[in-house]
């Protein structure tokens, strides 16, 4: 999400994305386009973009490149591994076909994307790699992994020491065998100029910062291979025309011009990032406001197999998040009537048709249901919610990544909640 107050369970920007499914500006109703969302497991306000995040396992392996020469030539058609080298892998990544093995995916969330006490600072305990480890070994395949580098960077250089903490993580998650994704999260809002004039407006200053970072971040990642996804943004495609939200009309060249930005940038690093496959934001990552006629996908210089798009779900968000009454709605403790099952399968099939229709394949980076602390939610329904989820994603080529705090993955062995194993085991069986 894109703002400054999270769900101990999930970003609370999936709330104006899952709430602008079937009312678009409900947020701004529920005070939470402004920040605040209190909820989750434990009853306490988390701040700032909670997704628990995922990394990868690379393309890598111990052996370099293959036979390709992995200097400065390139890595040519060498083997499956080897994120070792500068080269780089010469045949650019089929994101499509990546699809089955990315399986079932988890954020490492409301940690490295913290603005207060970076991976800590909102409850979390450090990631290590017994955590790592456990989630592989209980099944996940994609870990995704929001991060934070703006509030810790110093005159727009990321810190080095964040930078190695974070490529720490991916090597872990390359090592277990799973897949990596790396965002800039939410980190202030920065990126549509949360908390300035300039807000819902997308500015030269903003495009500048923006390519400076991926420069940055891309040159660091790139002799990681091809299980590692860099992700553009989170949910922070929030333009609208002349900053006018309310009634306004979404600004879809702004994003563009970001989601371009974000690809041409990356491409020019070299290394494995000339290839590798990339993830671009839909706007809010709403599937309503993304899958239109407006929203374009970038040229991109490694062909046309390479791009993944990201959307998020949290429909409906009074049974996904809500945890207090507010005017634009109350709480639900169930789900899995006849319409809201057919409301998720019109969702999912909208998204489904829009992804054959530009022939980009689908993340869905973020989905979960809050345990509920005032209006506790029903465990059959919390089940019942996530596995028609995962089941309308994996139907549709959709790669799932559930966001986790802790509630649903324990961040000490990565073993599941009784209700996330439910999910996992019926749909893997």
């Amino acid at each position: 999400m894109t703002h400054a107050y999270r769900l101990a369970s999930f970003s609370i920007l999936g709330l104006l994305v899952a709430c602008s499914s079937t009312d678009p500006d409900a947020t701004s109703g529920a005070g939470a386009a402004s920040g605040g969302a209190t909820g989750g497991s434990s009853g306490s306000t988390a701040t700032g973009d909670a997704t628990t995040s995922g990394a990868g396992t690379g393309d890598a392996g111990a052996g370099g490149a293959g036979t390709g020469d992995a200097g400065a030539g390139g890595a040519g058609t060498g083997g499956t591994g080897g994120s070792g080298g500068a080269g780089g892998a010469a045949t650019p990544a089929d994101a499509a076909a990546m699809v089955p093995d990315m399986g079932i995916g988890a954020n490492i969330g409301n940690t490295l994307e913290n603005t207060t006490a970076w991976e800590t600072g909102w409850g979390q305990p450090l990631i290590t790699k017994t955590f790592i480890d456990g989630m592989a070994s209980h099944g996940i395949k994609t870990v995704r992994v929001p991060v934070a580098w703006d509030t810790y960077a110093a005159n727009g250089t990321i810190d080095a020491a964040k930078m190695a903490r974070v490529k720490e993580v991916v090597g872990w998650i390359e090592a277990a065998g799973m897949y990596s994704i790396v965002n800039i999260h939410w980190d202030g809002g920065w990126i549509y100029n949360e908390d300035n004039a300039d807000k819902y407006k997308l500015t030269d200053a903003v495009k500048t910062r923006f390519a400076s970072y991926w420069t940055q971040i891309a040159t660091a990642f790139s002799d990681v291979g091809h299980k590692l996804i860099l992700e553009g943004m989170n949910e922070e495609g929030n333009y609208w025309v002349n900053g006018v939200h309310d009634g306004g009309t979404p600004d879809y060249a702004a994003l563009n011009e970001m989601n371009q930005l974000f690809v041409t940038t990356v491409r020019e690093q070299g290394g494995y990032n000339a290839s590798r496959a990339l993830l671009i934001a839909g706007f809010v990552t709403d599937i309503d406001r993304t899958c239109v006629s407006d929203f374009k996908v970038p040229t991109d210089p490694a062909g046309t197999k390479s791009l993944f798009l990201s959307i998020h779900y949290y429909t409906p968000y009074t049974f996904c998040g809500l945890d207090t009454v507010e005017s634009w709605g109350s709480p639900k403790t169930t789900w899995g009537s006849e319409p809201e099952k057919a409301e998720l399968k019109s969702k999912f099939d909208t998204l489904g048709a829009f992804s054959a229709q530009r022939s980009i394949p689908i993340i869905l980076g973020e989905f979960g249901v809050t345990l509920g602390t005032n209006y506790p939610r029903e465990p059959a329904s919390r089940t019942l919610w996530m596995r028609s989820v995962v089941e309308a994603a994996k139907s549709r080529g959709v790669v799932p990544v559930l966001w986790d705090t802790g509630t649903d993955i324990k961040r000490t062995d990565g073993s599941f909640s009784t209700e996330w194993q439910a999910v996992v085991s019926a749909v893997n069986r």
